[in-house]
């Protein structure tokens, strides 16, 4: 997923292009979750993987999976339909 963001927009107001849908350190939910709503046809970014690897299996660094702001209210449709739905992020 490529974003860009003109100086214009980011010094005048906060531009959210993307939303936090799941932060966790369970790999297997991240992925599940990928897998779900890449069948749904929505594009997933995972932050974060690289510093979780870096700490180690310790586990105090979660990952977060990301969507486009477009598609966060259908992402979330999704995953509550999958009985996700107490994964989900709330209070941005």
């Amino acid at each position: 997923m490529q974003i860009w963001v003109s100086a214009s927009e980011t010094c005048d107001r906060r531009v959210e292009l993307v939303r936090e849908l799941i932060r966790t350190n369970d790999r297997v939910l991240l992925s599940f979750a990928e897998s779900l709503l890449r069948d749904a046809g929505i594009m997933t970014v995972v932050a974060d993987s690289n510093m979780s690897v870096l700490e180690g299996s310790i586990g105090i660094l979660p990952q977060r999976l990301l969507v486009s702001t477009d598609t966060y209210e259908e992402a979330c449709g999704v995953l509550q339909e999958a009985d996700l739905g107490q994964w989900l992020k709330t209070g941005d």
